[in-house]
């Protein structure tokens, strides 16, 4: 059945084939090259040398990844099975690589319709590797990762306000001891929150600093506090990880094509 061979061709799984992994790496390739093309294609000096190259790869491109899309959309029953093929297809599209591939194509074909620039969208298919490098050990970790970060979400919601609220407050206090002394670094409480965001991170920046001693004062409490609030997201996530490594199964789920029987992964889709 053509729909059950272009399914294997596309899709990877525990059929994968030697022709679905010279699929899955040629995508990739052209990805790698596109990505190369649209790098080139922002120096003058090269692009206005190899135009016709450089513009003719990407026609060439956009081709492949169209298609390979459309193939995508003609099996959404097989990879997205649902009650109806409308609704198949429906799944496939707002996956997220779906969304993905969707992207990938359509800063070509909107410019025809708006004039807007939007090639630096292709980049998102790099995330196509896991695709192609998804083998068993890299499959269950991302997908043990995903899992500890759904179980912790309410304390990394929690974590989140707490930070946001602490550079609020920071920025509110910076601006009106430092704003009168150095008007240029902290104009607003806006360019304030920008500063607290750097200082709370611990990355800060040599030409924004306080320079009264209250305000020294309050920017070390804020360098102190960044560094206990940037670990506590990494601390939650570290003892779900363990605790996950711990137990016996991921609780993988699998499915299988209702048609051909193959197993189907919808980890991330």
């Amino acid at each position: 059945m053509i729909k059950e061979s272009i399914f294997r061709l596309v899709e990877k799984g525990s059929h994968g084939r030697k022709h679905n992994l010279l699929f899955d790496y040629s995508i990739m390739t052209l990805i790698v090259l596109s990505l190369i093309a649209m790098i080139l294609e922002s120096m003058p000096e090269v692009y206005s040398e190899y135009t016709f190259f450089l513009d003719g790869f990407n026609v060439f491109s956009i081709i492949i990844f169209t298609v390979e899309y459309c193939m995508r959309l003609y099996v959404s029953d097989l990879t997205h099975p649902s009650k109806s093929r409308l609704k198949s297809l429906f799944r496939f599209v707002f996956s997220t690589y779906g969304l993905i591939d969707l992207f990938a194509i359509l800063p070509f074909f909107l410019p025809m319709l708006i004039k807007i620039d939007l090639r630096f969208l292709r980049a998102l298919r790099l995330t196509r590797f896991l695709r192609v490098l998804k083998l068993n050990r890299y499959n269950d970790s991302l997908n043990l990762i995903w899992m500890v970060i759904k179980e912790k979400k309410s304390e990394l919601a929690v974590t989140g306000f707490l930070s946001f609220l602490i550079l609020l407050i920071a920025s509110f206090i910076m601006y009106y001891i430092e704003g009168d002394k150095q008007p240029e670094a902290f104009p607003n409480i806006l360019e304030s929150f920008w500063w607290a965001i750097a200082t709370l991170t611990t990355v800060g920046y040599g030409d924004v600093y306080p320079v009264t001693g209250l305000g020294k004062f309050i920017s070390g409490l804020i360098a102190i506090l960044g560094i206990g609030i940037v670990a506590l997201p990494t601390g939650l996530i570290s003892a779900g990880f363990m605790n996950k490594i711990e137990k016996p199964s991921l609780n993988k789920v699998e499915d299988k094509c209702p048609h051909c029987g193959h197993e189907i992964d919808y980890h991330m889709n």
